[in-house]
């Protein structure tokens, strides 16, 4: 589960699947079910009724000037006059056709690598390595020990290394294009996993990927190095020398690239349990490697991929660290000293803006607004002196700073506010307003904005957030069947500060809410100390806490209550309805992981511990364990093919409900992948026991 990725296509996802439904042929109950009419006159409606600002800013290299698009005209703003100078027609470029290209599928890595010169091709076939001229001639295998039977396979990775560590290469040649890094892995005592495809033709296909999942033995791994004018492969001493075992540092390793100098391999490392981190650097003349940077983290787990920025001068690079408790910025040296803390707060910074080496300034964004989810732009010196915030912090900012650092652009929202665009000095001052969002229409039409509510956690400890959204119809002296709307993953945030438009699956007649626990990202190490190997339990009870919180309002039914997810989304719904029935009354699980043995060990154990050490938090977010506490409405969805959260999960619960004499539903995704049932399906079964049958 790739949470980067997750984060930025549920919202996408979101939006393409309810638009498509709006555009193709409905679900054939859900057309005379009440709501229907309604969705379909305001649904379509619901994106074009705000004419939001144009946040494409464009600086000109001397920072003296910007273009930005408004009203079909490009305009170009003059900083020193403060006024507009020249207006032009906007020309739409030419829509190029999409192409894919060669990129890897999801959880997979490119096959070849060019070399910096565009000379020389690195490729791995049939689990070896070679290199040939660029036109493909000249071929040199430089490995040939890789084979079917000893399962030894070079320069390429495993799906859990793409799908979890984001590792869609497995090979990495010098700056110099003298010498080729690459992975070696061993596949032999690896778990196996089978997914089949092509169910739905004549005859089908297998997929085995070598997957393991908790408590299973994981790949052995190397990096080797080759040099092309010695003709000798060396293999890095990645655990210091000693031969992998599983557990030490050096279990994985990752982000790997050449030194801004060329002259050392670059890498992370860590132990299985993935509290200790390393960034290490390898010589690729004689295999030795060297700590640089060594985080840990006992109560949990350390961050597996910090962000760090190389100086141009290549001997310094800046560091995020979490070992304050809250990810901060230091100054480093490639030796591995220290040079001094950027910053020091009790907030999390975001990320790097810009890094003025000249001035010897960084720019970064943070989260010191009024709350977590309103970032701000900071300045402060390479010495760590002088940090100054400069944004309201009433907003939620995205900013694009001049090339000279004297202004930036300053595009603010808030979840009820659209976006507006201001240009703003380097102390902070608003130089002019550039363009704002209409909202008239959107208010016209009668759609509301999201409102944004504060509970307790269920431990009585912490405050959380949670937003609601209303139908355009919305009537507060009637009562509503609601709805959440969850992800739910740890480090995941459901309340947001960018504006946000209400689900159209609200105009159905629902009242549709997303909630944060103590899962939730931007607030501190410790709050997602919490969440440590307790998935499944202590953010479910968070959600739950939250939905109480509303039973007050006049305009919430309680006793009509549902939830729906995907992927980690899936498991809170199964979650959220099984461990309480008397809370949640429907529910549509997508793409479940409905037991955290089921799901591999990068991800698992991260959050999860190791299961020798945790089979109690194991054996509690089981949820085949709470199939007899079944009384709501239940809707399983998988896909046969998903080699992602594998179709066991799902059958597994099947066979408890069915061992419990359960009533449910299951939808199957004949020859799908990781995906979820048809938008119209879910929302004529949420109809049908939210509102027919109540």
């Amino acid at each position: 589960m790739n949470l980067n990725n997750l984060r930025k296509a549920i919202p996408l996802f979101l939006m393409v699947s309810c638009l498509m439904s709006m555009t193709s042929t409905a679900q054939d109950k859900l057309k005379k079910m009440p709501g229907y009419t309604q969705y379909r006159k305001m649904a379509p409606k619901l994106y074009g009724s705000i004419k939001r600002a144009n946040t494409n800013i464009n600086w000109s290299k001397d920072g003296k000037t910007f273009t930005y698009l408004e009203n079909n005209q490009v305009h170009t703003f003059d900083v020193r006059k403060k006024k507009v100078v020249k207006s032009e027609a906007y020309k739409r470029p030419k829509r190029q056709p999409y192409r894919r290209g060669n990129r890897p599928a999801r959880g997979r890595q490119y096959a070849s690598a060019t070399s910096p010169d565009k000379k020389l091709t690195a490729y791995t076939k049939d689990r070896n390595m070679y290199i040939s001229n660029a036109d493909g001639s000249n071929v040199v295998a430089i490995t040939s020990d890789g084979n079917d039977e000893n399962q030894v396979k070079y320069g390429i990775a495993t799906w859990v290394y793409g799908e979890e560590l984001g590792q869609n290469t497995a090979m990495w040649w010098s700056p110099d294009n003298k010498k080729i890094a690459f992975y070696r892995f061993e596949e032999k005592d690896a778990k196996k996993y089978y997914v089949l495809y092509h169910q739905t033709r004549i005859q089908d296909s297998l997929e085995v990927e070598a997957y393991p999942k908790v408590g299973a033995k994981n790949l052995p791994v190397d990096l080797l190095v080759y040099d092309l004018e010695t003709k000798k492969t060396i293999k890095l001493e990645t655990r210091d020398g000693k031969p992998f075992h599983d557990g030490a540092v050096g279990t994985y390793l990752y982000d790997i690239k050449w030194s801004p100098d060329g002259k050392e391999l670059l890498f992370h490392s860590t132990n299985r349990k993935q509290d200790i981190m390393e960034y290490r650097a390898g010589n690729p003349e004689t295999g030795k490697t060297r700590v640089i940077v060594r985080e840990e983290w006992p109560a949990s787990f350390t961050e597996n991929s910090p962000e760090i920025y190389e100086l141009e001068d290549k001997q310094h690079f800046i560091w995020a660290s979490e070992r304050t408790g809250f990810n901060n910025y230091y100054l480093y040296n490639y030796n591995g000293q220290l040079v001094n803390a950027l910053t020091n707060h009790d907030f999390e910074v975001g990320r790097i803006v810009k890094v003025d080496e000249k001035n010897k300034l960084l720019y970064y964004m943070a989260r010191s607004g009024e709350n977590h989810m309103k970032m701000q732009l900071h300045r402060v010196r390479f010495n760590g002196k002088k940090n100054t915030r400069l944004t309201d912090p009433k907003f939620n900012h995205r900013v694009v700073l001049s090339p000279t650092g004297k202004h930036f652009i300053d595009i603010a929202q808030t979840h009820e506010i659209p976006p507006f665009v201001n240009l703003v000095d380097s102390k902070g001052k608003l130089v002019k307003e550039i363009a704002k969002s209409d909202m008239s229409r959107f208010k016209e039409l009668g759609f509301k904005t999201a409102e944004v509510f504060t509970f307790t956690s269920a431990d009585g400890e912490t405050q959380l957030h949670g937003m609601i959204q209303f139908p355009s119809n919305f009537d507060p002296s009637k009562k509503y069947p609601l709805i959440l709307d969850n992800y739910g993953g740890p480090a995941t945030n459901a309340f947001r500060e960018s504006f946000v438009y209400p689900n159209p699956l609200t105009e159905y007649g629902f009242i549709i809410v997303k909630i944060d626990g103590r899962n939730v990202r931007g607030r501190g190490k410790r709050m997602l100390d919490k969440l440590y190997g307790n998935l499944g339990i202590v953010e479910m009870d968070d959600f739950t806490a939250g939905i109480k919180s509303l039973y007050s309002r006049s305009y919430i039914d309680k006793n009509r209550v549902g939830v729906y997810g995907t992927s980690y989304g899936g498991t809170t719904a199964a979650s959220c309805i099984l461990r309480f029935p008397d809370v949640y009354h429907v529910a549509v699980a997508n793409s479940a992981v409905t037991d955290w043995r089921n799901y591999d060990n990068i991800y698992t154990e991260r959050y999860m511990n190791l299961l020798e050490n945790n089979k109690k938090g194991y054996e509690a977010s089981r949820l085949m364990n709470y199939a007899k506490d079944l009384k709501g409405e239940l809707m399983i969805y998988y896909g046969t093919n998903d080699n992602n959260v594998h179709p066991s999960n799902s059958l597994q619960l099947i066979q408890a409900l069915q061992r419990e004499g359960k009533s449910f539903e299951v939808q199957v995704g004949p020859d799908r992948g990781h995906t979820a049932v048809n938008r119209d399906r879910m929302m004529e079964f949420f109809i049908q026991h939210l509102v027919l049958n109540k």
